[in-house]
């Protein structure tokens, strides 16, 4: 079915579940937390994906969004252990995750529109308008979402400051 090898299978239910646990907590932290419970099971399902795609990745560039997708989730779930960064560590933190759904988020739109319907799927020819204007909302939704969460943690930097005076 869609063309999907049983390994192909693994890599994308595997890492599927990991895009509603990114939409939760952008909508309710405004970014991905990775010490909750829902940010720990998106760092399980994000480190299958990534794993995987050397597995089942048919394109060079594939590799290379796998392993800066693995750097930027090793560097997001681990630099907030570094306490000499202070505030910039939520920063770097709240980027390189956001950067992890982002970087989710380009294949499964792209593997979706060329693979579906079953058959007779959306796009065909790589540079379908569809298809570019998908990535390109992406970018818009990264570029714009990223933005707000800077603001939001320097304001919110700001007043807890402020409060601490």
């Amino acid at each position: 079915m869609f063309g999907i090898s049983p390994l192909g299978w693994l890599h994308t239910l595997g890492s599927l579940p990991a895009i509603p646990l990114a939409f939760y907590m952008f909508a309710r932290h405004g970014r991905i937390v990775p010490r909750s419970v829902p940010g720990m099971a998106y760092f399980a399902f994000m480190l299958i994906g990534a794993l995987t795609v050397f597995l089942v990745a048919h394109q060079p560039v594939s590799n290379v969004i796998g392993a800066v997708t693995l750097l930027l989730l090793l560097v997001g779930y681990g630099i907030g252990r570094l306490p000499s960064l202070g505030r910039a560590a939520r920063y770097i933190e709240t980027i390189c995750l956001s950067l992890t759904a982002f970087l989710l988020m380009v294949p499964t739109v792209s593997e979706v529109l060329r693979r579906v319907p079953d058959g007779h799927p959306f796009v065909t020819d790589p540079k379908s308008p569809l298809l570019l204007g998908s990535q390109a909302i992406l970018l818009v939704a990264l570029v714009l979402g990223v933005t707000a969460q800077i603001i939001y943690l320097r304001r919110h930097g700001k007043a807890a400051g402020a409060t601490a005076s």
